[in-house]
């Protein structure tokens, strides 16, 4: 696979995971947003529950305050009561809306607000609408711009305000629950009703909570495949432009010592070389070397399933430099001379024994003689030399060759 069409898998794969986090965001703001939304509306018909039924008691202070007296004993109206509302008592008698006598002086009744009354009610709201959270309400007079009621108690007005009281008056000052009492405008309102729950938003996520974890481990799950994924494809091009190299390299490395057994044999069938002992066995030699070089290559074909499975090893070994430079050379000088070209040695007496995998830095040598050879416009001309440096050694192969950028 090209390396282009491997970004572009990566690309498309990025884009389709990042939609679908952004799309699981989405889903899990929207579930968010309609509990809250729910949430909102229970509470707005709780608050106007509340409006009407607080109306509705005022609507009887006129005509029952006789009868609440002989109720209750004493003249203190129906909203400042200890003893249980007597509504059912009075209902009946009077009925609802007979007698508005807050909407004359909406300031009087909402200063007669009964505590019992109120507490109950919004207890009992907040249960049928199935709220199970707590809150914090207060009774805001826009006259004295306090709050006059606090949880079911009469506010402090006078003298300090105590850190519970004006941490709850803070919460309620940025409810957005609140709902004006005793008007029918707002700009007639003696004040408001406002409620405020400490926990909305733990409540909010809460709800929630169970699609944004299977969210997260299941994003994460396809995350780390997607990386996993991604890492194996790299790696299989990476072993696969090896491969590709590795076979280019061995038909190139095989194709030399072939050839350079080829020379040897034809020479050793010349009649002047038959008759010559020493120029025979330095041929058979030759051939000898090339031989081992080819079953050496044969060797690192079969590396290549070590390699996969990151079992290989150098065959690290005591290795005279200088030797294997020479022996390198001699082959080579084969095939030079065919050409009609030269090749010179210069070895440092210094250069002596490296451990290192002979079979490697051999194929190195005769990779650099045998690309000087084929290289090569006219008649090659190559000289090699090695020099022993503090703490390397060096082998410097240069030729006439066609050379190459850097």
């Amino acid at each position: 696979m090209k390396k282009n069409a491997i970004y572009f898998i990566i690309l498309l794969l990025s884009i389709a995971l990042l939609g679908l986090t952004i799309i699981q965001f989405i889903w899990i703001k929207g579930s968010i947003d309609l509990t809250a939304q729910n949430l909102d509306d229970k509470v707005s018909t709780i608050l106007h529950r509340t409006k009407v039924h607080m109306e509705e008691l005022a609507d009887y202070e006129e005509g029952v305050t006789q009868d609440i007296n002989q109720v209750k004993g004493q003249n203190t109206g129906i909203f400042r009561r200890d003893i249980d509302p007597v509504n059912e008592y009075l209902r009946p008698k009077y009925g609802t809306g007979r007698f508005i006598t807050w909407r004359s002086d909406p300031n009087a009744a909402f200063d007669k607000i009964n505590l019992y009354e109120l507490d109950k009610f919004l207890k009992k709201e907040v249960k049928d609408e199935n709220i199970d959270l707590d809150y914090d309400y207060g009774v805001y007079s826009n006259t004295d711009e306090s709050y006059l009621i606090l949880n079911g108690r009469y506010a402090v007005v006078m003298g300090e305000v105590n850190g519970s009281d004006l941490q709850v008056n803070r919460s309620l000052n940025r409810s957005e629950y609140k709902i004006d009492l005793f008007s029918e405008t707002e700009d007639s309102s003696p004040g408001q009703l406002r409620v405020f729950f400490p926990q909305r938003t733990s409540f909010l996520i809460r709800s929630s909570l169970g699609s944004l974890i299977s969210s997260l481990v299941f994003t994460g799950l396809i995350l780390f495949c997607f990386i996993y994924t991604i890492t194996v494809i790299m790696t299989q091009r990476k072993v696969s432009l090896m491969k590709t190299d590795f076979i280019n390299n061995m038909t190139h490395e095989f194709k030399t010592p072939i050839a350079t057994i080829s020379l040897a044999t034809d020479s050793i069938l010349s009649p002047k070389v038959l008759s010559d002992d020493g120029k025979v066995k330095r041929f058979i030699s030759i051939i000898k070397q090339e031989n081992k070089r080819m079953l050496g290559q044969v060797e690192k074909v079969l590396q290549i399933g070590q390699l996969e499975k990151k079992d290989f090893q150098l065959k690290i070994a005591e290795v005279e430099v200088n030797s294997l430079v020479s022996d390198a050379v001699d082959h080579t000088s084969l095939n030079i001379n065919k050409l009609g070209g030269d090749i010179s040695l210069n070895l440092d007496s210094n250069v002596t024994i490296l451990q290192v995998d002979e079979n490697h830095v051999s194929n190195v040598v005769h990779n650099l003689l045998d690309n000087a050879t084929k290289y090569s416009s006219e008649k090659p001309k190559i000289h090699v030399k090695t020099k022993k440096h503090p703490s390397a050694v060096e082998i410097s192969i240069s030729d006439n060759g066609i050379g190459m950028s850097k």
